[in-house]
């Protein structure tokens, strides 16, 4: 059984999505890149880039023109495409890519599905109802949000924030015993469905300075983080903590652990932008599809001046790959 292309959104058309893809198809052969194909507006690729573009009427043609041009599905015209400049057209097109690029991910012709960024203003502005593209995504996949995991990955470090985009002074009230359970439960399987792992090792950091001094400094970690670990445990899932944050992410620690759980956003993000800025992946454990996404945002400020760096991307599309050609053997 052979893995089919990769469907990769070009996000908002005003955005550097068009660019960072164009630009992860030059670098296909040097980075080993699995097949895969645009979903958007061919305009905004052409706006920030002159190579060769092939309009694929299925994910079936992707093979057949993928080394001498970028296949793309072409959502129907929105209206005028200047990159920098975001409005409300573009914000339809990026959801109307974002929808079929999934929907197609779920079909078996599909490995996975690559997303790039969009600009949630202008997506709330059309009616968008959903957080972010994670947790639409997920909707379409028939997912309860409980059951799905974002994980930040680069390559020495891979981190999830139990809470995410919330905000700080109310994370307290959103942690549970329960929650944490769910999502290392996620996280464990996700590791060996996507990277093969097949004991991951997981640290979970503490909420408080020093894990909390056994209470001295909070007890956060002796009533919520610890009755997790042990109810883990006794599923058989590897985890440690609850570990001092300020201590857990030099090279010596990351050694020791496959996946870090953090608390909050910042938590699990400032680490792993710190290391990997460029590289970082966002991939949604939990889904019935692969699902990665380049760790940043829109850049509307240097989109259309050949300054966005495609490194991101390039690590999506090939943690996708990888992640889909796994699933075959860890299904």
């Amino acid at each position: 059984m052979t893995v089919g292309p990769l469907a990769v959104a070009l996000g908002d058309p005003a955005g550097i999505g068009p660019e960072i893809v164009a630009k992860a198809w030059d670098a296909r052969r040097q980075h080993d890149l699995a097949p895969f194909f645009a979903v958007g507006d061919q305009r905004s690729i052409e706006a920030v880039w002159g190579g060769p573009i092939r309009q694929i009427a299925s994910p079936d043609d992707t093979l057949a023109c993928f080394d001498d041009a970028l296949p793309l599905i072409q959502i129907t015209d929105t209206g005028p495409i200047v990159p920098g400049e975001p409005d409300l057209a573009g914000a339809r097109c990026a959801l109307d890519s974002l929808e079929l690029a999934a929907g197609l991910a779920r079909s078996p012709m599909v490995g996975g599905l690559v997303t790039a960024p969009v600009a949630k203003a202008q997506l709330y502005a059309i009616g968008f109802a959903h957080p972010g593209q994670t947790e639409f995504v997920a909707e379409r996949c028939g997912i309860a949000k409980a059951n799905t995991v974002m994980m930040l990955a680069g390559p020495t470090l891979r981190a999830v924030p139990i809470t995410t985009h919330i905000p700080l002074r109310s994370v307290v009230d959103h942690l549970s015993v329960e929650l944490i359970v769910a999502k290392a439960r996620a996280t464990d399987r996700g590791l060996t469905r996507n990277f093969g792992i097949e004991r991951p090792r997981l640290a979970i950091a503490g909420f408080n300075p020093h894990a909390g001094e056994q209470g001295a400094i909070g007890r956060e970690e002796i009533e919520l983080i610890l009755p997790a670990i042990e109810i883990l445990r006794a599923e058989g899932i590897d985890i440690t903590g609850p570990l001092a944050a300020d201590t857990m992410f030099h090279a010596r620690a990351r050694a020791l652990y496959d996946c870090a759980l953090c608390l909050y956003h910042d938590q699990a993000l400032i680490p792993l932008k710190t290391l990997h800025f460029d590289e970082g992946v966002n991939m949604t454990l939990g889904l019935p599809i692969v699902r990665t996404a380049p760790d940043h945002g829109t850049a509307f400020s240097i989109a259309g001046q050949d300054m966005a760096n495609p490194g991101a991307m390039i690590a999506a599309i090939a943690m996708a790959g990888e992640a889909a050609r796994n699933r075959l053997v860890h299904a």
